[in-house]
């Protein structure tokens, strides 16, 4: 009963059976590029994404500064930017993140002594300001009406917020493995830090700790004055610091640019024929890709248990595993299910999964083309020698993860090399060329003095 509630559920938008279209008895076969397109703009909602406002350039400044400021974290060691570097396109590039006391950025970073993984991969930031409904793997935070949002903070979330983008940035400085650190931890210049000493809960007490922080910075004062002009300094809040870190990323990281794009614009050409190919097996009913990846960013607005491995040192109530949506809500329906990713420039954000399991797009393919026989043959050997030692593959917890395995994916697809091939150049098609290089976005300096960057 419960695989056939969660298909219901989840499946929402899941192909109904023979809907391709133009299949009438009689009719000549249409063109690839007919064919696709009455796929993409119908049952599947592909269709041409507007681009966001334009942000009030005082108030992109300010987020620039505060992305990249390790005046944020509780040691000042680590900015939002080390774990969603330029570098490796608004992400780490490593399995799962590496938070506070460690050193290095992307894949030369590495654990400080005594120091935790950080539970999940880091997503990327890439058109984070598109208005996806859920944001965080399992969807803590979500918008649910205009100024309203779900936030693991309930009431004591401030007023004011312009988006779930914004609600969002108000929590990654609440992690103790991400930003936060622990209770006696001393800061890089050997002084207490003060964000530690607060109980998990305490969110109206750090945040309020942060921005002391920040408006002991005259250049931060003068920053904000310029972004919210109407607000008095004494009237500054975390809030404020979250709203101007989410113009940021939706005025620098928006990339709507992208050789899909411009084939949803009607130009035929900005697609080959390979990847039309791919277009129409991945919004098929052999692939079954669109069932989820749905919608104007292919994603996002839903969860799955996907059968992934299970890496790392789990979180919540579930550790050493993670439950995903299941850990916020105690039930089975949900166990093992996570956010399903906005597929966006996503040739450039591996490695893949909640977890980074998979370090390419093919091996995600040959995941999904038999779920169950990749589940139990995962082999952790190409991971760093720390994570294989936190592989959990025992068969009571595979047993576990296909439990809850979504109805879609319980039978194989069946497909073949050269269908993943296809598959692999369709996705490709979705990169915009100007997400490949992002460096220009990295400040020479930020306000605090603190270094920017591997420092």
């Amino acid at each position: 009963m419960t695989r056939l509630v969660r298909t219901t559920y989840l499946g929402l938008l899941v192909l109904a059976s023979g809907c391709e279209g133009w299949k009438t008895p009689g009719d000549p076969p249409p063109s690839l590029d007919a064919e696709l397109r009455q796929r993409l703009g119908g049952q599947y909602g592909v269709v041409p994404i507007a681009a966001p406002p334009t942000q009030p350039p005082a108030l992109v400044t300010l987020g620039q500064a505060l992305m990249f400021d390790k005046v944020l974290s509780g040691n000042r060691d680590i900015a939002c930017a080390t774990c969603h570097t330029m570098a490796a396109h608004a992400t780490d590039g490593i399995t799962i993140s590496i938070g506070t006391g460690g050193t290095g950025t992307g894949a030369s970073r590495t654990l400080g002594p005594g120091r935790q993984f950080v539970p999940r991969n880091a997503p990327t930031l890439l058109n984070t300001g598109l208005g996806a409904f859920y944001l965080f793997l399992d969807g803590r935070v979500s918008g649910v009406g205009a100024g309203f949002f779900n936030t693991p903070a309930g009431a004591a979330l401030p007023p004011g917020l312009p988006s779930a983008l914004a609600a969002q940035a108000m929590f990654p400085v609440m992690s103790r493995e991400e930003m936060r650190g622990n209770r006696g931890d001393r800061d890089r210049f050997g002084n207490p830090n003060e964000l530690a000493d607060f109980d998990d809960t305490a969110f109206v007490g750090v945040w309020q700790a942060i921005m002391r922080r920040l408006l002991a910075i005259p250049e931060y004062v003068s920053l904000f004055n310029a972004a919210f002009p109407g607000t008095p300094t004494s009237a500054l809040g975390f809030q404020h610091a979250a709203t101007a870190i989410a113009a940021f990323q939706t005025q620098s990281l928006t990339k709507l640019d992208s050789p899909f794009d411009r084939y949803l614009a009607h130009d035929d050409a900005a697609l080959t024929a390979e990847q039309k190919r791919g277009a129409l097996l991945f919004f098929s009913d052999k692939a079954r890709c669109g069932s989820c990846h749905s919608g104007p960013l292919l994603g996002g607005n839903g969860f799955a248990n996907a059968g992934v491995p299970q890496l790392g040192p789990g979180t919540g109530s579930g550790a050493p595993l993670d439950f995903g949506r299941g850990a916020l809500f105690n039930q089975e329906f949900y166990r093992f299910a996570f956010r399903v990713t906005p597929l966006r420039n996503v040739e450039l954000t591996a490695p893949y999964m909640h977890d980074g399991a998979f370090a390419t797009l093919e091996a995600v393919l040959h995941h999904y083309n038999d779920v169950q026989r990749t589940l139990r043959e995962y082999d952790p050997s190409g991971l760093p020698a720390a994570l294989q030692l936190m592989y959990h593959g025992d068969g009571t917890t595979i047993t576990a993860v296909l439990a809850t395995l979504d109805g879609r994916l319980g039978q194989t697809l069946g497909l073949n090399d050269q269908e993943i091939g296809e598959l692999v150049a369709f996705l490709e098609s979705l990169t915009d060329p100007s997400a490949r290089d992002l460096s220009a976005l990295v400040p020479a300096r930020v306000p605090s003095g603190l270094p920017v960057g591997d420092q």
